[in-house]
């Protein structure tokens, strides 16, 4: 039978433990990006944004409107900026546009 550890630790402090110990923190920054995403962008670039992927800290956006994604090109500084903030940490390096 396990023994029980009377330590008493908040939930937060025990599931970062187990989010380190597993490895699991790339795969939650992966859907963390995604939400930051939807969140900042609003429903207008949503509606047109068909994939995000977040691969070594480079964004990959494909956007189904060519006029959007030239839009979005002159501002890829702010939103990059806006996203790390969002994310509390910085994840994003650089931002793809496809």
């Amino acid at each position: 039978m396990a023994k029980r550890n009377n330590n008493l630790s908040s939930i937060s402090d025990v599931l970062k433990d187990f989010v380190e110990t597993n490895k699991l923190e790339k795969g939650l920054d992966k859907v963390n990006v995604r939400d930051a995403w939807a969140a900042l962008m609003g429903n207008g670039v949503n509606n047109y944004t068909t994939a995000i992927e977040l691969k070594n800290e480079t964004l990959y956006v494909k956007l189904s409107s060519s006029v959007l994604r030239e839009e979005l090109s002159y501002g890829k500084e702010k939103i990059m900026r806006m996203l790390n903030e969002e994310l509390g940490k910085e994840i994003i390096k650089k931002i793809v546009l496809q």
